[in-house]
């Protein structure tokens, strides 16, 4: 039964994304849009939406978080609308016409230095583009992904990954940190979302309660004693773009890997507190 759900889903977004390269990329954004603000809580259980939103924002009452709920439903329609225009981003000028890069200059002296680093970031409103933004500049990158639980949808969207985002896509789990590791003794830079829950993290503090944590920035940091650069991205308008990097994090050795979780934590939690309806609730972040 579960199968041929995903068949399905595979089937109805193959139709969706022929219909939005035949829309083009300004009509499909608006479209998909409200689509999925009508529909979006048809799809993940809008209760454990409200208890999520709810942990990081205890002052809030339903009214405002519901309004948190809709706009993230808004926006997530208008990341699934631009993956059939992920190529256009990639190969010609829209990408810089419609992003803003703040402080470039962190990222060129990453590049005169040919320093490798830690990027670190969560899934905000186009998280794709981040990656892509760092390996068009010239970095050699390596980024770390969740496969879809749909194995019908599942190696489309890792072809478009690595043929338009970052080329070195590198699965989680213990055979994908190894994979990690010879990359990084190659000599690129790693980029991880630190905001979904992973079996083989460690409890740690996030917006107030345990919640499992990735730490393979710690790892690298421990290791051989990396900077780690924090990344955000924001929609500031129907597509147009801020990519912000802020100053590298420079950790001491006696920190140790749940302190530089922490840290870290502390970081991804002020970037959702910026813009809280461009950050994904609906995974089950804090379930043990």
């Amino acid at each position: 039964m579960i199968k041929l759900k995903y068949f399905g889903q595979y089937i109805l977004i193959n139709i969706l994304f022929f219909f939005f390269k035949i829309l083009g990329y300004r009509i499909s954004l608006l479209l998909s849009a409200y689509l999925f603000y009508l529909i979006g809580n048809f799809f993940k259980s809008k209760k454990l939406t409200f208890k999520n939103i709810k942990k990081a924002f205890k002052n809030l009452n339903n009214d405002e978080i519901n309004d948190i709920n809709k706009k993230m439903w808004f926006n997530y329609g208008r990341i699934f609308s631009e993956y059939p225009f992920i190529k256009k981003f990639r190969n010609s000028n829209i990408f810089y016409e419609k992003i803003i890069i703040i402080n470039q200059h962190i990222l060129n002296q990453i590049k005169k230095n040919n320093e490798q680093v830690i990027f670190i970031s969560g899934h905000f409103d186009n998280f794709e583009l981040m990656a892509m933004f760092i390996e068009k500049s010239g970095i050699e990158l390596a980024t770390v992904y969740r496969p879809l639980n749909n194995k019908f949808l599942n190696p489309q969207m890792e072809k478009i990954r690595k043929n338009f985002i970052c080329k070195n896509q590198i699965e989680k789990g213990i055979s994908g940190t190894r994979e990690l590791l010879k990359l990084f003794k190659k000599k690129n830079s790693i980029a991880v979302m630190i905001d979904q829950r992973v079996s083989e993290g460690i409890n740690c503090e996030f917006f107030g309660q345990n919640a499992l944590t990735t730490t393979i920035p710690a790892q690298f940091v421990k290791k051989f004693n990396v900077r780690v650069v924090p990344v955000h991205i924001e929609r500031t308008s129907n597509n147009n773009f801020n990519l912000s990097f802020s100053e590298p994090i420079k950790f001491n050795n006696n920190e140790s890997i749940y302190d530089i979780t922490l840290r870290l934590n502390r970081v991804l939690e002020k970037m959702i507190l910026k813009n809280p309806d461009q950050w994904i609730w609906t995974h089950n972040r804090w379930k043990q």
